[in-house]
């Protein structure tokens, strides 16, 4: 059912709000919801971090009196279900709330549909398909978890021109510039999680944190290493009780390291393998089952190689900046064993523009 122009318009407003709470409000999607009245908006609300509250009841409690009567504008079907909070339908019906529009039903089992359908019972219009395919965009890691049981990964690659990550000796700091870097960490602000491979961990000894931005709020930072073979003495061990460190691993990790990472306050997640190395497959169920949505890979180019070819890269963004590092320079990416360009990784380009002395560019996934 096609909505009006104004619905469009309320509906940009609630995934723009719903978009806040995007890296904070795992393993619940990230909503939005505008109450609107006789033309104005009188209520709005976003999910809140951990997922509690939902948007309808912080818009509704906005809203007062004024709800009985107006339209709700919510970027997912509202829940149906009891859980540690009543269902947002309920608070709906009994705010008074007469019409509802949303974009889509939602994934979730234990809704998929029961809440527009207790909606139209109670008398409550239900308007459906409105800017459906941005919340499909917004909600992408929600939806993968609930339906395949992993999260939206999106990788990250800061190149010279010619796809180089570092010299031939390993100097990286910095390809990019200051914009570019304070651009990662506003996108870092927006994931569950921050993931990078072993060889990374060790050779930058990374914090992987939000800086500089103003912001408390932290990613779950997750390191795959099939043998924990991580420095126990590095910016990741020496914060993992400050911000969570999450080690996905092998079956072969060595039992004092992973008593040592445990003491830490590393949390550890077993994997399988995949001939000799972890299946990243296995690492990215595990953090589905753990509740993750988005995962914001940032390397090394190892790791990227293998979530390419194993299909699990579903967004790339690239910062590219004007200087060449030549052949000996260290590519972006690891081999992907490619004879034919019938057989690599394609993605369609949805954004460009500059970032400072630099180019941002982000592709999605053709399939």
């Amino acid at each position: 059912m096609a909505g009006t122009a104004d619905d469009n318009r309320y509906m940009t407003l609630a995934l723009s709000l719903g978009r806040r709470g995007q890296g904070r409000t795992w393993p619940n999607p990230a909503v939005g919801c505008v109450i609107v009245a006789e033309g104005r908006i009188v209520g709005r609300g976003w999910t809140q971090p951990g997922g509690r509250p939902h948007a309808e009841p912080v818009a509704l409690a906005q809203a007062g009196d004024r709800g009985r009567g107006a339209t709700a504008y919510v970027s997912l079907e509202p829940c149906a279900h009891h859980g540690q909070t009543p269902p947002c339908v309920e608070a709906l019906i009994g705010a008074g709330i007469a019409r509802v529009v949303a974009p889509m039903d939602d994934h979730d089992p234990r809704v998929a549909g029961q809440g527009f359908a207790i909606l139209r019972a109670a008398g409550v219009e239900v308007v459906t398909g409105v800017l459906a395919d941005q919340a499909a965009r917004d909600l992408a890691g929600f939806f993968l978890k609930t339906d395949q049981g992993r999260p939206f990964v999106t990788l990250k690659l800061a190149t010279s021109f010619d796809g180089r990550i570092a010299t031939a000796t390993g100097e990286s700091q910095w390809i990019t510039g200051p914009e570019a870097r304070r651009a990662v960490h506003a996108m870092r602000m927006r994931h569950d999680a921050v993931l990078i491979g072993a060889g990374t961990a060790r050779a930058d000894d990374p914090s992987l944190t939000v800086r500089d931005l103003g912001s408390r709020h932290q990613p779950v930072r997750v390191v795959i290493s099939r043998r924990l073979d991580l420095p126990l003495t590095g910016k990741l061990a020496h914060t993992a009780c400050e911000v969570p460190v999450w080690l996905c691993h092998g079956p072969d990790a060595d039992a004092e390291r992973i008593s040592a990472w445990r003491g830490l306050g590393a949390r550890l997640l077993p994997c399988t393998l995949s001939g000799r190395s972890l299946d990243v497959g296995s690492a990215l169920a595990a953090l589905g089952a753990a509740g993750l949505t988005r995962v914001f890979c940032e390397g090394g180019g190892t790791l990227a190689a293998s979530l390419l070819q194993a299909g699990l890269v579903d967004e790339v963004v690239g910062m590219t900046a004007g200087l060449m590092l030549g052949a000996e320079g260290r590519p972006g990416i690891g081999a992907l064993g490619l004879d034919h360009l019938a057989t690599a990784p394609r993605f369609q380009l949805r954004e460009v523009r500059p970032l400072g002395a630099d180019v941002l560019h982000v592709w999605t996934r053709t399939d």
